[in-house]
């Protein structure tokens, strides 16, 4: 973000001005963004979605898949609803779709106005996503600021390897 000064001799500051200073943003905060993340687009019949950076995939006897999720999310609501959903990592061309369904980027139209989907049982996945999961609800609660999601997964589509796109320090990063 640029904030400009049209004054005379003023200069271009390349800083967000509305950044909480270095020495009171919270410690832990700052750690969550040390460490890189998957991200990954949840959606569910409706449909809504959101993009989401906390998702674990936990091999077993059944196959569980967890993840934080904001509670007053249209995404939660639909969960709720309709007990299971979709989860498909996004990779590095999916940047602005990721944004989308963060609420960082327009959508007119709705947030499946534009792209191709595929319509799963378990919600719309991109159809150029490198595979998705479809998930079913088992319990779900308040965990920090989030709800903690946890899930078996019913199924998984995989598509050619592809590679991921991944959130570290408040930016998207590519592998390589």
């Amino acid at each position: 973000m640029f904030h400009v000064n049209h004054e005379p001799g003023a200069e271009i500051h390349h800083t967000d001005p509305f950044a909480v200073p270095t020495g009171r943003r919270s410690p832990v905060r700052r750690l969550r963004g040390r460490l890189a993340a998957p991200v990954t687009l949840w959606t569910a019949p409706g449909p809504a979605g959101l993009t989401v950076s906390s998702t674990l995939v936990a091999e077993g006897e059944p196959d569980r898949l967890l993840g934080l999720v904001d509670a007053e999310s249209d995404l939660w609501a639909a969960i709720e609803a309709a007990g299971r959903f979709a989860v498909a990592p996004l990779g590095p061309p999916h940047r602005q779709l990721a944004d989308r369904f963060a609420g960082l980027f327009p959508s007119p139209g709705g947030l499946f106005a534009t792209g191709g989907w595929t319509d799963t049982d378990y919600g719309p996945v991109p159809t150029d996503a490198g595979g998705w999961a479809g998930c079913r609800l088992d319990t779900a609660r308040e965990y920090g600021w989030a709800l903690l999601v946890e899930a078996t997964i019913e199924t998984v589509d995989l598509a050619e390897e592809t590679a991921p796109l991944l959130h570290y320090r408040g930016r998207y990063h590519e592998l390589g």
